[in-house]
């Protein structure tokens, strides 16, 4: 007889995924997965990193929120510290931005700006455009539709 709850079962499963899906990374990406239990659910971060011309692109898919935004901090601090001055967050699979997320893109750009640097963001989801507006920081962060765009922009 099985002792295990189907909900342990499932996690089980998801982590063992997840260890064979980090063994399959390719060498020079970035992958970050941050689990985190939330009503039963279990919520994703994924980071990923690529250079376009002098910029560093970081994509970014899943929820940014109070669980998931301390990782985020982590990769733009790690970047930063590798000598990445322009840096590109394509927000374009982000399904979710809180506050907390908001604040780490804030202090991402201030570590870029004290080195003579930018951060730029790449968002056309109207939900996620939405918050930038009401708290009034698409007047502070360039917000493009494309990396291309964004990458092109200059500075």
């Amino acid at each position: 007889m099985n002792s295990c709850t189907p909900g342990t079962e499932i996690a089980a499963r998801v982590l063992r995924w997840l260890d064979s899906a980090q063994r399959e990374a390719t060498v020079g990406v970035a992958v970050a997965r941050s689990l985190r239990r939330r009503g039963g659910i279990f919520v994703e971060l994924s980071l990923s990193t690529r250079t376009q011309q002098e910029y560093t692109v970081l994509s970014v898919g899943g929820e940014i929120d109070v669980y998931t935004a301390p990782q985020l901090r982590q990769r733009l601090i790690e970047l930063v510290e590798e000598g990445s001055q322009h840096i590109v967050v394509d927000m374009e699979q982000v399904e979710f931005l809180d506050s907390t997320g908001l604040g780490v893109l804030v202090g991402g750009l201030k570590r870029v700006r004290a080195l003579d640097g930018s951060l730029r963001l790449v968002c056309a989801q109207e939900r996620i455009l939405k918050i930038f507006r009401i708290t009034g920081l698409e007047k502070v962060f360039g917000i493009y539709g494309s990396v291309d765009e964004a990458v092109a922009a200059g500075d």
